[in-house]
């Protein structure tokens, strides 16, 4: 039985070292080390940064920008449904009105409880 997991365990351990090395030792010989303290800057665009980089953000652009991402995975799901809709048949298309239902359900909660507002 153990002898069944031997393969998959070597490829593990060999794919593990691959990126380790990789990763660690093969990007420490090749990239150029010139340490210069324009470098060690905190970079904006290309402008000089202006007061402190721990601001507070209100956790509302957190759940607006959570909102948004929900929305466009789900979208994704519609392309394919959307490309063999023809085939699929009727069970399929009630399966993807349901699915949208439940979006806009989401979407109704989210909007009640205003975290669609941008103040």
């Amino acid at each position: 039985m153990a002898a069944d997991y031997a393969y998959p365990a070597f490829f593990l351990l060999i794919g593990v070292l691959f990126v380790i090395f990789n990763i660690d030792v093969l990007s420490r010989l090749i990239r150029p080390s010139a340490p210069n303290p324009d470098k060690l800057s905190t970079y904006e665009c290309g402008e000089e940064p202006i007061g402190q980089g721990w601001i507070r953000f209100h956790v509302r652009y957190y759940l607006y920008a959570l909102i948004f991402i929900v929305f466009a995975v789900e979208v994704v799901f519609l392309f394919p449904w959307a490309v063999v809709f023809k085939s699929l048949g009727l069970f399929a298309f009630v399966e993807m009105m349901i699915f949208i239902a439940v979006l806009l359900v989401g979407f109704a909660y989210a909007w009640a409880k205003g975290a669609l507002e941008w103040v």
